[in-house]
């Protein structure tokens, strides 16, 4: 088995800018792979697929009303939670008042269980409307709760293709679930 193929840096054209670059070809399974979601349609969408299964095996952590909580099934962070509307809408526009403010409310859950089982030191929260903006399922809104710690970043997945993650995304499920307050 061989390892990727890594071209060499020099005979490359460019314009001197100022900034260096990390390459990271590995990351292009995110822009087209073959796994991707390639459909904004309802039948493709896990986001739509999630609430119909199991808890732990869609790892929802939080069911509402009109949203639910999940993690996500690739973390930036141990812990990061997405918020969805069980509705396939595209948007904050589109999705109703009663959902975008029980989203925000569980946005705001979110960070509290967050912050008692997990202690980070801050916080990214948003959310990437379409696909020109990040979006990775652009057809179906959804809110990133990322926890952060102090010196949490690091090259592993640059130079080692590798995500250090330090439990399993069941385990992350269950601890979060057990804290979730009761009604909310």
């Amino acid at each position: 088995m061989s390892g990727p193929t890594v071209e060499p840096v020099d005979g490359h054209p460019r314009d001197p800018d100022g900034y260096e670059r990390l390459w990271t070809p590995h990351r292009m399974v995110y822009v087209d792979g073959p796994e991707k979601v390639r459909s904004d349609d309802e039948p493709d969408c896990p986001f739509c697929r999630a609430p119909q299964r199991e808890d732990a095996d869609a790892l929802v952590v939080h069911r509402g009303t009109t949203c639910y909580v999940v993690l996500n099934l690739y973390p930036y962070n141990p812990g990061h939670l997405m918020v969805c509307p069980y509705r396939h809408v595209p948007d904050l526009v589109t999705m109703t008042a009663q959902e975008r403010g029980e989203a925000i409310e569980l946005v705001t859950t979110a960070m509290d269980v967050l912050s008692a089982t997990k202690h980070p030191n801050g916080f990214n929260s948003g959310m990437n409307t379409g696909r020109v903006a990040g979006a990775g399922i652009a057809g179906h809104a959804h809110l990133h709760v990322v926890p952060r710690w102090d010196g949490d970043s690091n090259f592993l997945p640059i130079v080692a293709q590798t995500k250090a993650l330090p439990e399993l995304l069941g385990d992350t499920r269950a601890q979060l679930a057990a804290a979730w307050p009761a009604g909310e």
